[in-house]
């Protein structure tokens, strides 16, 4: 795995092979360590097969005997190894990636982290079709890939992975969310969107006392129990209380103006702590996780299905693919927590990725030198072409992937993006009777 390696050493693949008892009873070409460290390398090279994979893995051996490989040599390694060793080894890597200083991952002293779900495309398989079902629309009853459905826990400040669930769409986020309590603190802050902002999701929330600040929907209208001096009232939903701030937003580009409704709830209940206007300023950070998914999605992916065809292969890769994001990350973190003051936010992941593809290739940082570098060619790559600090921009949404490639034109949908001013508004209201 080049540098990243050093992240991911051979001390802690093995451990963890011994604790799951994955390792091999006998002499083979694919030892359990080397599936590992290939299903890792392959979530880089997403583009190839695995043959292709162990071909860039052994490369830059030179004159070294190396066994040739077949795909049935290793679909049987992948099987004998399991998806333990994958699941425990992300276990062992999650978390924030974060220091107490780190530039943007605290609010009010709370790590702010944020929730939400994506589907990942896999084979079209009758196994995995008769599992996981298949999208419709207007057109057809069954269109598209049987897709998983990954809901994250994510890091807002560094975009690391700080825990994360899948399994079938028909569960739905807000299921599959409540499995993230486990890795709830007290000295968190969960943002979450209005599609999981049902009272039993927050009441799973509330219990780990863990405050959050989610969106409501338009339907809901929460009672106003006491107004507070900031403009927001005391409420409840379910059984827990909860403050409710109403708002305006207006965004102002070059092509008008366009202004939003917003309710929002939460735990932070004073008012002179928590200002209203900064809670609605925060909530923009649940943007954070949308920018993880995208990173998995499109530059590690590359849009792409995923390779396995079983079910236990796809949480086997799935696993690997959150390992190998998570280890960029982190060594992201590591570099720019050497740079006083510096935002993870403004290092690029893609530069990140393509340094680390690089060092697999060139066999490069595997072991590290009796000087301990702690920023590593990943870092310097990052750290040398620092994006600009980010500045205020508003695209509008639109369909990614239409189902016809024609549908472009006919959507007419303004793709560019443009500078923006925001202004915000806290809405007032009477105390209803």
């Amino acid at each position: 795995m080049g540098e990243l390696t050093q992240i991911v050493p051979f001390e802690m693949v093995d451990a963890v092979l011994a604790e799951c008892g994955a390792v091999q009873h006998r002499l083979r070409k694919l030892p359990a360590r080397v599936v590992v460290y290939l299903l890792l390398a392959a979530t880089l090279f997403e583009e190839c097969g695995y043959q292709a994979v162990w071909s860039k893995l052994t490369g830059a051996l030179g004159s070294l005997p190396v066994p040739r490989v077949t795909a049935t040599g290793v679909w049987q390694a992948r099987a004998r190894l399991g998806v333990r060793p994958l699941q425990t080894l992300f276990d062992l890597l999650r978390g924030p990636a974060c220091a107490i200083r780190t530039a943007g991952a605290r609010w009010a002293g709370l790590l702010v982290v944020a929730v939400d779900g994506t589907c990942l495309d896999v084979p079209d398989d009758p196994a995995t079709r008769a599992r996981l079902g298949k999208g419709s629309n207007q057109y057809t009853a069954a269109s598209g890939y049987p897709q998983i459905l990954l809901v994250a826990l994510v890091a807002c400040g560094t975009r690391a992975v700080i825990d994360a669930v899948f399994g079938p769409g028909t569960r739905g986020e807000s299921t599959h969310a409540k499995r993230l309590a486990r890795s709830l603190r007290a000295d968190m802050i969960v943002l979450l969107d209005r599609g999981l902002s049902g009272n039993p999701l927050l009441e799973t929330i509330a219990d780990t006392d863990a405050a959050f600040l989610a969106r409501l929907s338009a339907a809901r209208k929460p009672p106003v129990l006491h107004r507070l001096c900031d403009g927001s009232f005391l409420s409840r939903t379910g059984r827990v209380e909860v403050r409710i701030i109403e708002c305006e937003i207006t965004i102002t580009t070059t092509a008008g103006r366009r202004t939003g409704a917003y309710r929002l709830a939460t735990t932070l209940l004073d008012p002179r702590r928590y200002p209203a206007s900064e809670l609605v300023r925060l909530y923009h950070e649940r943007w954070e996780v949308e920018s993880a998914y995208f990173a998995i999605k499109q530059s590690m992916l590359g849009r792409r299905v995923l390779r396995a065809r079983t079910l236990p292969g796809i949480a086997q890769e799935v696993y690997a693919l959150l390992t190998v994001y998570q280890v960029i990350r982190t060594a992201i973190a590591d570099a720019t927590g050497t740079v006083p003051g510096a935002d993870p936010d403004r290092a690029s992941f893609s530069i990140a990725l393509q340094t680390a593809r690089d060092q697999v290739v060139q066999a490069q940082g595997v072991l590290a030198d009796t000087t301990i570098d702690l920023v590593g060619a990943i870092g310097r790559a990052v750290l040398d072409r620092l994006m600009p600090a980010r500045r205020l921009r508003a695209s509008p949404r639109a369909v990614k992937r239409p189902l016809s490639r024609y549908a472009y034109k006919s959507l007419r949908v303004d793709r560019r993006t443009y500078k923006a001013t925001l202004s915000i508004d806290i809405l007032t209201r009477p105390i209803s009777p």
